[in-house]
């Protein structure tokens, strides 16, 4: 099974006009106790995301006071710009990074880890807001049975090498899964437990397969006696 983001996004989303005030935006955040929504035009495109940093900016950096010239004029010259906004459109940070439906969690997971995001938006072929992806929406894969983690390893990724799988146990345990067996080579072997740890759901992969020994090759110069 390979999830997607449709799977798990949520599609009641609160979003924000980029006329939006910022005592609007302040109160909603903190009355619906969320970090952030996405911003969004006259056509439900996403323009944008606020988030509660974009907000602090304005407290943190309207007065200087507690900071020292060096560190004063170290500060990126947008955050000081934020902090004289007074709209959503000033505040967000744009372009919004963004997912579609159709992508995989796998997906939406690296990009949260290497943009540091808590949540993605998510929009349609014409970019209007869909959805929203949350980095607790991504963990719902590991709900996941280990029952069902087993069927999809003994039976999709096993017939997708054409491999006998009565050469190979599986067993799976709070989503650790333990493979043993005896592969036809150690290439074969390997690309199964890469194809293992991808299974969604999975924690961890413990590899006990017995592999092949390597093929002896001759030393320069010294050749097998016929």
């Amino acid at each position: 099974m390979d999830k997607k983001v449709k799977d798990v996004m949520t599609t009641h989303v609160i979003y924000a006009r980029r006329d939006a005030t910022y005592k609007a935006l302040a109160a909603r955040m903190r009355e619906l106790r969320i970090s952030g929504f996405p911003v969004v035009d006259d056509a439900d495109k996403v323009i944008g995301v606020v988030s509660e940093s974009d907000l602090l900016n304005k407290e943190a950096l309207d007065s200087d006071e507690g900071l020292t010239g060096l560190v004063s004029g170290m500060l990126h010259h947008r955050e000081y710009e934020k902090a004289d906004a007074i709209t959503a459109a000033d505040l967000m940070s744009s372009p919004a990074v963004t997912v579609s439906p159709s992508d995989t969690i796998e997906h939406a997971a690296k990009l949260m880890y290497s943009r540091k995001l808590k949540r993605l938006p998510v929009v349609n072929a014409g970019g209007q807001l869909a959805g929203i992806i949350s980095r607790t929406d991504i963990l719902a894969v590991f709900d996941r049975t280990d029952a069902e983690i087993r069927k999809e390893i003994t039976g999709a990724i096993l017939s997708e090498f054409l491999t006998d799988p009565r050469r190979f146990s599986v067993t799976v345990k709070d989503g650790i899964v333990t493979l043993q067996g005896e592969p036809e080579t150690a290439d074969l072997g390997h690309r199964i437990v890469r194809a293992a740890r991808h299974v969604q759901g999975v924690v961890a992969v413990r590899d006990r397969l017995t592999y092949p020994e390597p093929d002896m090759v001759p030393a320069p110069g010294f050749y097998n006696s016929h």
